[in-house]
């Protein structure tokens, strides 16, 4: 099959937005690995001062894990799917986040402007055109300083990784997301993970696109192995030239 990107992606999401609370629930851990990735950006206190970016938000799980672990960060939650950002606009926790509807190629259109002192970035950038140019956006974003946490499924390299990861949609989620009239979409989703970066090479991708003192975690359960959370910062030094 062929992966489906940009607004082609962006409307399979629009139309899944309904069921997609309901599938992930089914996913033993989703939340709390969430929460895991948003420790492990190390931020001080309850995030009092601090301008957070949640890119790629979806139906705002992500978002609520910043809000647990930072109630007194100042978020700005960015998607590409309107469907998806109306679901996390209306959880009840939302208030006081600022909601943004824009591709993540297309920040700065849509008044996302820095400098955060951190992002969080998660189940997006295998779903990216261009995952290099939306990296270095991330980079120029960030303080001097600034975290970043990528939590995504990126296999380690193992053939079990990918026959467990295919196991579980093959054998789970697409049935699931099928009789919701979600197939299509959740096909996209495994395929994109299948022909996705290996963890040491979305690694090697954070480094290229500046990022320093770059980390590759595993997350526990059964994805291990198949999701991480990447950790990097940006720089002290000065921002580079324009590109």
């Amino acid at each position: 099959m062929t992966l489906l990107r940009d607004d082609e992606l962006a409307a399979a999401f629009d139309r899944g937005a309904r069921a997609y609370d309901t599938l992930v629930a089914t996913n033993p851990g989703y939340h709390g690995h969430l929460r895991r990735s948003v420790r492990r950006l190390g931020l001080p206190g309850h995030g009092e001062g601090l301008r957070v970016l949640d890119l790629g938000c979806g139906t705002g799980a992500s978002t609520a894990a910043l809000r647990s672990a930072l109630p007194g960060a100042d978020i700005t939650a960015v998607d590409a799917s309107a469907g998806m950002l109306e679901r996390a606009a209306a959880k009840p926790w939302a208030d006081g986040v600022r909601f943004v509807h824009a591709p993540a190629e297309r920040l700065a259109e849509a008044g996302v402007h820095g400098p955060f002192d951190a992002v969080l970035a998660a189940y997006l950038f295998r779903n990216l055109t261009d995952p290099d140019a939306v990296l270095r956006r991330v980079h120029d974003l960030l303080a001097p300083g600034g975290r970043l946490a990528v939590h995504e499924y990126a296999l380690s390299g193992r053939r079990t990784d990918r026959a467990v990861w295919t196991l579980v949609c093959r054998g789970v989620v697409q049935p699931a997301a099928g009789a919701l009239g979600d197939g299509a979409l959740y096909r996209h989703l495994w395929r994109s993970v299948v022909d996705f970066d290996t963890a040491p090479r979305f690694a090697s991708r954070l480094r290229a696109a500046g990022f320093e003192t770059v980390r590759t975690l595993p997350l526990p359960g059964w994805q291990t192995g198949i999701a991480h959370t990447f950790v990097a910062r940006r720089g002290t030094g000065p921002a580079r030239a324009a590109r």
